[in-house]
């Protein structure tokens, strides 16, 4: 009997210390598994912040100078690299205990791969008639990031930092990321000019005190000054230009100025050019801006219209534009 209860005491005990190290096990699989899961996190987001952050806001803020088409390309390739900082977090093995910090690691580095893929797509639009345009889909995407550091800062990290703490475990640190270098970059202006080295002292939010605004002072085909009220015999050509005279009569400079000139044709389909002025200064008394047609001229009887778009604050427009009826001859 007495051999019998001590065989049995020392199986009691050995189970017990089965289990106790089959669990001992588990917590030590358990830990590894969440100290292997935030150093992966660690990696991914430090590649997104020194290979695609840091290249990325490199290329654009020497985008002046170099051409488009170059500038495109090479944030193509900075798009490849954010591709792969997405696909690698979503190849991960996650922890029970890490899913909402993985879930919002994926919508951080989506944000991220989203917005870089987008900013190459508008970049060929960053000069021309629509450079407005694209700079404000550019910063909208500079909007995107800012909100990818809002949610890693606020949703991630602490995720990664409390389950850690919960289960005890000590010697780890959370990476820290922030994308967005500056928020002047959410500013439409301030993209244009990095990006193109146009549009400086253009900055959104009301206008400055003061007047704003412009007078047309004249239109020019060749040597032919145009008439309004009349008709206008010109010498057209393959492609005419338009010579535009107009002053800033303002208190104010004023920036990205939009000369316009549309040729309406009954027989055939209307023609609009726009021309843009990165800068007119207050109490310039004659700016000259040749607007070419880009196409030949309608025959017969046409109505164009010059205008000088009006500008943030400017309230007398009366003087922006004018029309005239031309015939163009060869």
């Amino acid at each position: 009997m007495v051999r019998r209860a001590a065989a049995l005491g020392i199986g009691a005990l050995l189970l017990i210390l089965i289990v106790l190290g089959f669990r001992g096990c588990l917590n030590s699989r358990t830990d590894n598994a969440l100290k292997d899961y935030n150093r992966n996190v660690g990696a991914i987001v430090g590649d997104s912040n020194d290979q695609v952050s840091a290249r990325l806001f490199e290329l654009l803020a020497g985008g002046q100078n170099t051409t488009v088409t170059d500038l495109e390309q090479n944030v193509n390739q900075v798009r490849v690299t954010a591709d792969e900082d997405l696909k690698r977090a979503r190849a991960l093995d996650v922890p029970g205990d890490m899913k909402d910090a993985h879930y919002s690691l994926l919508e951080v580095l989506t944000f991220r791969a989203d917005g870089v893929k987008q900013i190459a797509e508008d970049l060929p639009s960053i000069e021309g008639d629509q450079a407005e345009d694209a700079a404000n889909r550019i910063a909208g995407q500079m909007s995107a990031f800012l909100a990818s550091d809002v949610i890693y800062a606020t949703r991630v990290a602490p995720f990664l930092t409390e389950t850690l703490v919960d289960q005890d475990i000590a010697g780890q640190t959370t990476p820290a990321s922030q994308f967005l270098p500056d928020t002047q970059w959410l500013d439409p202006a301030f993209v244009r000019k990095q990006l193109t080295g146009k549009g400086a002292g253009k900055t959104s939010g009301d206008p400055a005190p003061g007047t704003h605004g412009h007078g047309l002072l004249g239109v020019a085909v060749g040597t032919t000054n145009l008439v309004a009220d009349t008709t206008n015999r010109v010498a057209g050509g393959s492609n005419p230009t338009f010579n535009v005279k107009f002053a800033n009569q303002g208190e104010n400079d004023e920036f990205d100025v939009t000369v316009k000139v549309s040729v309406t044709n009954p027989a055939g389909d209307p023609i609009d050019v726009k021309k843009s002025v990165d800068q007119t200064a207050t109490g310039a008394a004659e700016i000259v801006v040749p607007v070419g047609l880009g196409d030949a001229p309608p025959e017969g009887p046409v109505r164009v219209t010059v205008e000088i778009v009006p500008v943030p604050g400017e309230v007398n427009t009366d003087n922006n534009k004018a029309t005239y009826t031309i015939i163009f001859s060869g």
